[in-house]
């Protein structure tokens, strides 16, 4: 399915706009959705990223600082006693 979209370009991102598309031998409208999909691909990626560095801080020191051998030892400790 496609939609149309109407645009308003200054004179010179038109101008630009033509001249990609005749140098890479394509439409104007490859163009235009060539750049906004690699756009939207980078803002993807950024906010995936975004949301990992949140779900590595919400488990920073919660198992990371445990000594996991000293731990051991502390329950043997308690629960057969010193």
């Amino acid at each position: 399915m496609t939609v149309r979209k109407n645009f308003l370009f200054d004179d010179e991102v038109a101008k630009h706009l033509e001249e990609i598309a005749k140098a890479e031998g394509k439409t104007q409208t490859q163009i235009a959705q060539e750049a906004i999909e690699e756009r939207y691909k980078k803002i993807s990626i950024e906010n995936k990223l975004a949301i990992l560095d949140e779900i590595h801080d919400s488990f920073h020191g919660l198992l990371t600082d445990v000594d996991a051998k000293a731990s051991r030892m502390e329950y043997v400790m308690d629960k057969y006693g010193k």
